[in-house]
């Protein structure tokens, strides 16, 4: 394949820490005290969920969310850090591509009527699969220099 400045490979490891550092800036910006002390980020999901228009959301929320809010607040605001670290230095990147795509596909779902937060979880799910299929983490990644996957 012929590029202009970088090869495919090293072009693929962009897009992968590319999305490493949107999944990281996703974090940033999160209000952690919010999230761990008030349940802000929790309670705004039950009421996203608790209007939803698949009942599948709801329900789904009822069972594994809302009986442990202080747990998944953690859960969530740990593996947006955990994915963009991962997807930067390219550590357990297939893990991480995985996992990112799971979750901007949990997002997606939970926020279907929201055009905005559609357009960005389609996009980084576009790339986590991209990414993922064309084995970014080959190049410029700690996967391949302690020749992991």
């Amino acid at each position: 394949m012929q590029t202009v400045w970088l090869t495919g490979a090293e072009w693929l490891a962009v897009l992968r820490i590319g999305l490493g550092l949107w999944w990281l800036e996703s974090w940033r910006h999160k209000d952690k005290k919010g999230w761990f002390e008030r349940g802000t980020g929790i309670a705004w999901a039950a009421d996203v969920a608790g209007k939803h228009r698949w009942a599948a959301v709801k329900n789904g929320f009822d069972t594994v969310v809302a009986p442990r809010p202080k747990l998944m607040a953690y859960v969530v605001v740990y593996a947006e850090l955990a994915l963009g670290l991962g997807l930067i230095a390219g550590f357990l990147t297939p893990v991480a591509l995985v996992g990112g795509l799971l979750l901007n596909l949990l997002y997606l779902v939970l926020m279907i009527h929201d055009w905005a937060e559609q357009g960005q979880n389609a996009m980084m799910a576009l790339i986590s699969l991209v990414a993922l299929l064309a084995m970014s983490w080959q190049t410029w990644s700690l996967d391949s220099a302690i020749g992991l996957f």
